[in-house]
């Protein structure tokens, strides 16, 4: 400041007063003090000013699994239009589901001062939320719910749509169903073969535990485990594909191959409609799944002390082609 007022000519209180939007500055004077510290090249803190001030430092931690993932990008992206509309800016992460990386995320966005945090949790134990929480810091968590402590969650449908993809391709002919899931640990990845688990007894086609195949998982173990099926006496004719990454692996593994197996995947992906044959899926919104947790985020933010609440956002079967292939 003593630099700026230096080059405008004016006195440290006046420069105060512009770069707070305060009254009391002739237009001139203001405009000599906004050229000084354009010239001079410095920006306002406005975490700072506003941590100076006790209020909003205009910002929302957002830790995701992967910002690559094409799921996760449009939840930031709805994330980040709420939150514009609400005058704060989105500082997102990866935890790359390492729980470790998600809390060290976490308490970093916190030690910033964020208004509040969306969290897609990696781990089970969020204990160490519990001091920010008290201090008045709102948390969301979406996708997963969170291991140890009681808070706003925002999640899909998926017990139901698995159970939706088995009976699907049951419909269609097919007994011999195999899941390619993710890490059994992982929320998602488990309550989607309890939906498969589900949907094998509810269709009649009974569940047979060599039928499934959980991850991680990356090109090489898909195309391996497809190997594997294809060389049961009896190999499945049809396949549930547990998250859109595992569907393209899927989809490169048979990208040679004659006679594919009917195949869902949870959770659609770009170009899935234009394919041979496309590609049914399992499908929901991320763009509403962001919207919701923001919108639960902000009533916090806005004053709402009801108890914690569990959305459940619906799913829907997709049907394309690719699991309308008889048996």
């Amino acid at each position: 400041m003593n630099d700026v007022a230096r080059l405008a000519g004016v006195s440290i209180k006046t420069v105060s007063r512009v770069v707070n939007d305060e009254p009391g500055v002739h237009p001139a004077t203001a405009e000599r003090v906004l050229a000084a510290i354009d010239q001079l090249g410095f920006r306002r803190n406005l975490s700072a000013r506003n941590l100076r001030r006790g209020s909003s430092t205009g910002t929302i931690g957002l830790v995701l699994e992967d910002v690559a993932n094409p799921f996760y990008s449009g939840v930031t992206r709805a994330v980040e239009e709420i939150s514009r509309l609400r005058g704060r800016q989105v500082i997102t992460g990866s935890s790359d589901e390492d729980p470790a990386r998600e809390r060290e995320l976490a308490l970093e966005f916190c030690s910033r001062r964020v208004d509040g945090l969306l969290i897609v949790p990696a781990g089970l134990q969020h204990g160490y939320l519990v001091p920010e929480m008290r201090a008045g810091t709102p948390v969301v968590f979406l996708d997963r719910p969170a291991g140890d402590v009681v808070a706003d969650t925002v999640l899909v449908d998926n017990i139901g749509g698995t159970i939706e993809a088995v009976a699907h391709l049951a419909a269609h002919g097919h007994r011999r169903i195999a899941f390619l899931g993710d890490a059994p640990d992982i929320f998602t990845a488990n309550e989607r073969l309890r939906g498969y688990r589900e949907g094998c007894v509810r269709s009649g086609v009974g569940y047979q535990e060599d039928l499934v195949v959980m991850g991680p998982h990356d090109e090489r173990s898909i195309a391996s485990a497809l190997h594997r099926l294809k060389g049961f006496r009896e190999p499945p004719t049809a396949l549930v594909a547990g998250n859109n990454r595992i569907t393209v692996h899927v989809l490169r593994a048979l990208a040679n191959v004659v006679e594919r197996p009917a195949l869902v995947g949870f959770d659609d992906f770009e170009l899935a409609d234009l394919l041979s044959p496309p590609v049914s899926v399992i499908a929901h919104d991320a763009s509403a799944l962001g919207k919701a947790a923001g919108d639960l985020l902000f009533a916090r933010l806005d004053g709402d002390s009801s108890p914690p609440r569990r959305v459940v956002l619906p799913v829907r079967l997709v049907p394309r082609g690719s699991g309308e292939v008889r048996a």
